[in-house]
């Protein structure tokens, strides 16, 4: 009883300090938004990225304060070594959990540039973080299922365009593009709704991650292939405030980006037969990972 009451309080107190540090940095990050689009210079704009991606610098640094002196997490993390802050990165990693997203925040912070999600486009309605999402250009994404396009076949290519768009804006300052490609968190239902091949991971999609690079292949340095396992299965985000979460493994895997990987994705039957592929043994390597990892954890239970 005492326990429980004390993971409440620790996980209240820790909400707290998230919405806080939300409620104040959200503001400047707004008004310095607004001020770099009423002034449609290059250079000013430049200007303003770079303060924008230190505020959010300032806003991840003080959540991992937060994990820090809330938690008591042990942080199995390999692979870091060879990452620099001035290059462009694709960060592709299993999702399973919202704590994820902390996570990366959490490991990558100064070590790669500033992470950048795909977001649903009802996500910019979420308070305080929506319109920091907006500040900080993060695309916004709108999906139209396949009956919706065949009654409106003037949308189609809509969100494709609008990745474009972002992908253009992610050319002027270095910036690490971030994609979960199984395109949701996993949960057993899920993994035996699709019948996955793999025994910890969802199918991944490659449309997202093939037109980013064929967006900006030409300038990103790496592919980041993250690979994250949580012991004894993923909490929920209320869980991890509670200090639930003990130990979090992961690795971190640097691949060079290949011409191969570079194509046109939604026209050429033939490059997206190949760019699916490479993401299927992409992933099989990442199951076989999680395999063992899990084993590690189970061998070595807190």
């Amino acid at each position: 009883m005492v326990s429980s009451a004390f993971g409440f309080f620790r996980g209240s107190v820790s909400l707290l300090l998230y919405f806080l540090n939300t409620l104040v940095l959200t503001p400047p990050l707004i008004l310095l938004s607004f001020t770099k689009f009423l002034i449609p210079l290059t250079f000013w704009r430049k200007i303003c990225d770079r303060m924008l991606n230190g505020i959010a610098g300032l806003w991840i640094s003080i959540n991992n304060w937060n994990i820090q002196v809330t938690n008591s997490i042990r942080w199995d993390v390999a692979g870091l070594d060879s990452l620099e802050i001035n290059q462009w990165y694709m960060v592709v990693a299993n999702h399973q959990s919202w704590v994820d997203i902390l996570v990366l925040q959490k490991i990558f912070h100064r070590k790669i540039p500033f992470l950048k999600f795909f977001l649903k486009k009802e996500l910019i309605w979420v308070p305080f973080l929506g319109l920091a999402w907006w500040a900080l250009d993060f695309p916004f994404m709108k999906r139209y299922s396949s009956d919706f396009l065949k009654k409106n076949p003037h949308l189609k290519g809509k969100d494709l365009e609008i990745t474009r768009k972002a992908c253009e804006k992610f050319k002027h300052i270095p910036v690490s593009v971030m994609n979960f490609a199984e395109g949701t968190r996993f949960t057993p239902e899920k993994h035996q709704r699709q019948q996955s091949p793999y025994r910890y991971l969802l199918k991944p999609k490659a449309g997202g991650i093939a037109f980013v690079m064929a967006a900006m292949g030409d300038q990103m340095n790496r592919i980041l292939n993250v690979t994250i396992a949580y012991p004894h299965g993923a909490k929920s985000f209320w869980d991890f405030l509670r200090g639930k979460v003990r130990e979090i493994k992961i690795t971190v895997e640097s691949k060079p980006i290949s011409a191969e990987l570079i194509g046109d994705y939604f026209n050429d039957d033939n490059f997206r037969v190949e760019f699916q592929n490479h993401l299927n043994r992409l992933w099989e390597e990442k199951d076989l990972r999680l395999n063992m990892m899990q084993k590690q954890i189970e061998y070595n239970p807190s």
